[in-house]
Order: C-alpha cells, then sequence, then structure tokens
C-alpha cells in the first residue's frame, strides 16, 4: 500500500492527540486502539529502555506513564511537526509532577504510519529543568 504524505500527517495528528490526551488524563484506550498489532516503541531509558515489541507492551509503558505523573503531563507548547510519507515527528514541552517533585521536559515523539493506524513510536527527551 502507498501512503501520500497528507494521509500519513493526518492519521499521525490524530494519533498524537489521543497520546495528549493519554498524558493529561491517563486514559490511553484511544490511543491504544489506532496501534497495529505489531506495534513497536522505542524509549530512551528506565525498565522500557531500548526496543519494545506488541500493543501488551505498550499497555504496560503507558500505565507505567500515568503512575509515574499520577497527576498527568500537561502539552505546553507544540513547537515543530515534521512528516515524511511514513513517519510524522512531533516536537513539544510537557510539565507535570514526576512522583511528586517538579517537571519539566522538551520531547521529540516520532510515530510511523501503516495504513489507518500507527505501527511504531520512538521517544526523545532532554530536562528543561525543575519548575519553581
Amino acid at each position: 500500500m502507498v501512503q501520500n504524505s497528507e494521509h500519513t500527517l493526518k492519521v499521525a495528528q490524530q494519533a498524537f492527540e489521543h497520546f495528549r490526551h493519554g498524558m493529561e488524563t491517563g486514559e490511553w484506550n484511544q490511543f491504544l486502539d489506532i496501534l497495529t498489532e505489531d506495534f513497536s516503541f522505542w524509549f530512551p531509558m528506565g525498565k522500557f529502555h531500548g526496543l519494545n515489541v506488541g500493543k501488551e507492551r505498550a499497555q504496560e509503558f503507558f500505565q507505567y506513564v500515568t503512575q509515574t505523573f499520577s497527576s498527568g503531563l500537561q502539552l505546553t507548547s507544540l513547537d515543530r511537526i515534521t512528516s515524511s510519507e511514513t513517519t510524522v515527528v512531533f516536537e513539544f514541552r510537557d510539565e507535570g509532577l514526576l512522583f511528586g517533585q517538579p517537571y519539566k521536559n522538551r520531547v521529540a515523539v516520532s510515530f510511523d504510519v501503516r495504513g489507518d493506524k500507527i505501527c511504531a513510536y520512538r521517544e526523545y527527551f532532554g530536562s528543561d529543568g525543575k519548575s519553581n
């Protein structure tokens, strides 16, 4: 199946809205519903460091995110969106409480799109420092 970049961008933007909703509320079902069965994700640290495969593993990861940021994460700015025929990268800033401590971050997430689903996700981040 050949995709065009407009379709890829549209699917990824909808996925990002579901992702954002999950970050803010801890409700990840809409995001999980748009993942392929062979979904894979890469995370840069912690118990999910490296490549992870499968929707079940993704569900474990996003439950962990909800536990880690129990009051949610708020996206404070969407700085850039870059896309191609198959991949869309969202660069943003977020903040919240990490285990009860102030947290601010700069993040880039990459969604690979296949058809009308997300087949892969990669996350990269670097701290903006703690909130005052």
